[in-house]
């Protein structure tokens, strides 16, 4: 539970602190995806409603825009080993420049060790990063792939990256449920996890009611970091591609009030807000520090304690909001995380 006693300040980590029951962390999805319970909070009379997915568009207000990531969750996990017989795993996390990319290692590996999989994938060890994270080549018949070659073969070898909160190994059904049904672009390690709820028939209504546009946004594995400055305005925030296409900018130049379906799309579109960039690395960090200037809603998950995702919770409806909202979840019994229930700020 909360606990609301103590001293809140906004910007000390601990602040964002909350304890979950371990029953209440879902470890799949519910079926119908529409069937997920939905809490609507109404930042105008401060009401808490309690509805299902299933209901989200009797609660959306009229002449809204809404923006809904793209992206596509590349099956991100390998298991290889080194000439030595030593196991290692590596976790995709993004492409650099000149077909280097960023991963995570678990099992030692050194500047030149080479790791071996299945298919003749072979990744190379450049560099070693102070933050635990490594920069590869990987190779197949002795030449360097590109980003198109590499997903190629992940999608081939290797798993989906359950977040490690779910404590399990990926399954057939997770290839379906873990995709949104519009996922386009590969490049995401994690999915934007407020669109798993939309079935077909509910993202058609949405679709012949509202405006909607689609941008893009790789979700990297630094989504899950916990913020361990005591400060959370000393965390070195992590960066993510984002690409916002011609239809979906002049959407956003002209959209009175818009909904962001997802943490990932509202970093998207207030970044953009911010530098009028449409393409390139987003690290906004958005707090009660750092307020949304062109997000006015948000549909998303409920986020781990102590995270930037509830932070960013707090920069619409401030720490103390954030903090009864969920503690209103945990009493009934909301699934929390990535294939949980849902939330709707309006």
């Amino acid at each position: 539970m909360v606990d609301t006693n103590k001293n809140l300040d906004p910007l000390k980590t601990s602040s964002y602190d909350y304890s979950l029951p371990k029953e209440l962390i879902a470890t799949h999805p519910v079926s119908p995806a529409d069937s997920a319970k939905l809490l609507v909070y109404n930042t105008k009379d401060d009401s808490i409603i309690h509805t299902t997915f299933k209901n989200l568009m009797d609660f959306l207000p009229e002449d809204i825009s809404i923006f809904l990531n793209d992206t596509k969750v590349i099956k991100a996990r390998i298991f290889g080993q080194k000439e030595s017989g030593g196991k290692v795993e590596i976790l995709f996390n993004k492409p650099l420049f000149m077909d280097r990319f960023l991963v995570m290692t678990r099992g030692r590996v050194k500047k030149g060790t080479e790791v071996f999989f299945d298919k003749g994938l072979i990744a190379k060890v450049l560099e070693l990063n102070e933050d635990g994270s490594r920069i590869v080549h990987f190779f197949k018949d002795e030449k360097k792939l590109d980003f198109l070659s590499l997903i190629e073969i992940l999608n081939d070898i290797g798993h989906l990256p359950l977040p490690p909160y779910m404590n399990r190994k990926d399954e057939e059904k997770d290839n379906q449920d873990y995709q949104t049904l519009f996922a386009k672009n590969y490049g995401a390690v994690a999915a934007p996890t407020a669109s798993l709820h939309f079935t077909e028939e509910l993202l058609e209504k949405i679709h012949n009611k509202y405006p909607v546009n689609y941008l893009t946004l790789h979700v990297g594995a630094g989504t899950f970091k916990p913020v361990d400055a005591e400060d959370i305005l000393e965390h070195p925030m992590h960066s993510e591609y984002f690409e916002i296409g011609i239809d979906a900018k002049k959407a956003l130049d002209k959209a009175k009030k818009t909904l962001a379906v997802g943490t990932t799309v509202t970093r998207t579109v207030e970044y953009y807000a911010r530098t009028n960039m449409i393409q390139g690395e987003c690290d906004l960090f958005l707090n009660p520090n750092n307020k949304p200037l062109k997000v006015d809603y948000l549909l998303t998950n409920f986020h781990l304690p102590k995270s930037t995702l509830i932070m960013l919770i707090a920069s619409f409806v401030g720490l103390e909001k954030t903090l009864e909202i969920y503690e209103e979840a945990i009493k009934e019994k909301y699934r929390f995380y990535s294939y949980g229930d849902g939330m709707l700020i309006i």
